[in-house]
């Protein structure tokens, strides 16, 4: 029978922030917990980024929390009962990493949250951890970049040791450091400028006047980033002028090169920042169908749309890896996007859990199922119309090699070489084998994504 824990319950930021991980720890995902948190508890500003702090940089440190940690257990850090365990990461990531928080205070805080939570049979084993690791801290030998990088980037920079060799043998060791060592920080705030209500100059303007730092983005034209952070209550949310995307995200719409009066199909839509976009880029003179496997989700495409004034776009619950849409039986389409369901590897800033879920043998099942969409996905392409195959990731097995085995299976479709379809300025962002590809330590901090454009012959 499995053991039920009590979950932390105060309106302080580590109490938040230790509900939150246990949450995560039984399957769920961080940032939707966090928001939930955050709308359900009378917390001050401070207090709220501070939560957030916790969550994000337990989870981006986790490894490397770990691996300090288990030089100062007297039992295997992994037989330690689990709520436990996230407790002794909660203090050591304050002890390790936040300056600011005073290192005996968050061993306080940490017991206080245990002797709430019913451990009070562990309070003075978290005690002793936790006062051993703020003597011992500059004594942690850390692996040597020079002589075990694997080592180093596994366990100083966090990352699961699998994943470290894969980066090493695709970028090189410096590439995948820096890589790893970028995945431990936040991401930028990016979002897309709304241009069926504003332009970006006016929106930077309109900010600026009320105080807020923001720039354009390098790349994309309808992209800024701004300094702070998103909150449900930001006003240029509210008000549709905004849609928080990721710089790289955006670009893959430009790719769709999405013309007034054209029809459009979306299959793996939800939550529909990219429909959302197909539809600003077509001034609302495009018809799209949004397909999506999950109901909820396609509620979130509806809800955003309706806040962006997103006009006709039709949606449909349908899973892509089986049989026909019959909504869509027969039809075709201008462009279909493919913006397929992948390891996420490429997003690891913004969900810093998947990289301790996920799995080598993941990237095979992955593969398997991207194969069986854009092959469904395909025959919805008219004769001469585009199919935009984009995911977040960095594995050549969910990318490049998806693209491979569809073009030898399908010799009806061709690659296009996006060198030419491209502003010059985003020269470094395409492959030499035409591909979009985007690395979040080269490319101005943007998600790691790979897009390729496939066109139906006429």
């Amino acid at each position: 029978m499995k053991k039920k824990w009590i979950i932390p319950t105060g309106s302080d930021a580590r109490a938040v922030a230790c509900a939150v991980l246990l949450q995560v720890e039984q399957g769920g995902y961080s940032d939707i917990l966090l928001d939930k948190a955050l709308r359900n508890t009378e917390i001050s500003t401070a207090e709220r980024n501070l939560a957030t702090q916790l969550v994000y940089g337990v989870l981006r440190r986790c490894g490397s929390l770990d691996y300090a940690l288990s030089g100062l257990c007297s039992q295997p850090f992994n037989a330690v009962e689990m709520p436990v365990r996230w407790l002794m990461r909660l203090g050591a990531y304050q002890i390790l990493y936040l300056d600011r928080v005073p290192a005996h205070a968050a061993v306080h805080t940490c017991v206080e949250l245990a002797r709430s939570m019913k451990l009070e049979r562990a309070t003075g084993f978290l005690n002793g951890v936790l006062r051993n690791l703020i003597r011992r801290a500059d004594a942690i030998v850390w692996p040597a970049r020079e002589t075990d990088p694997q080592g180093c980037i596994a366990h100083t920079m966090s990352t699961p040791a699998w994943l470290a060799q894969r980066w090493i043998v695709a970028y090189g060791t410096d590439k995948a450091m820096q890589l790893a060592e970028i995945n431990t920080t936040p991401a930028p705030n990016t979002a897309r400028v709304n241009t069926l209500k504003v332009t970006r100059e006016e929106l930077l303007q309109t900010l600026a006047q009320e105080g807020v730092e923001a720039t354009p983005t390098t790349f994309a034209p309808d992209g800024i980033i701004i300094a702070g952070s998103f909150t449900p209550q930001m006003k240029w949310l509210h008000e549709g002028l905004l849609q928080p995307q990721d710089e790289a995200s955006i670009l893959v719409g430009h790719l769709l090169q999405v013309q007034p009066g054209q029809r459009l199909l979306d299959v793996c839509a939800a939550p529909g920042g990219k429909t959302c976009h197909m539809a600003a880029l077509g001034e609302n003179q495009v018809d799209i169908v949004a397909l999506d496997l999950h109901k909820h989700r396609l509620n979130q495409l509806e809800d955003g749309a309706r806040r962006l004034g997103c006009h006709n776009i039709t949606s449909y619950v349908h899973d892509m890896t089986g049989s026909a849409c019959q909504h869509i039986a027969g039809e075709v389409f201008d462009t279909v996007l493919v913006d397929a369901p992948c390891s996420g590897l490429g997003v690891l800033r913004r969900n810093p859990e998947l990289r301790w879920r996920r799995e080598q043998k993941d990237i095979v099942r992955l593969a398997t199922i991207q194969r069986n969409i854009i092959q469904n996905a395909a025959a919805h392409v008219a004769p001469g119309g585009r199919l935009v195959y984009a995911l977040c990731t960095t594995t050549c097995e969910e990318s490049v090699a998806v693209i491979e085995k569809f073009l030898w299976q399908n010799s009806d479709f061709i690659q296009e070489d996006l060198h030419a379809q491209v502003p010059a300025s985003w020269g470094k962002l395409i492959t030499p084998a035409g591909h979009f590809t985007s690395l979040s330590c080269s490319h101005a901090h943007m998600d790691c994504f790979f897009a390729a454009v496939l066109r139906r012959r006429g």
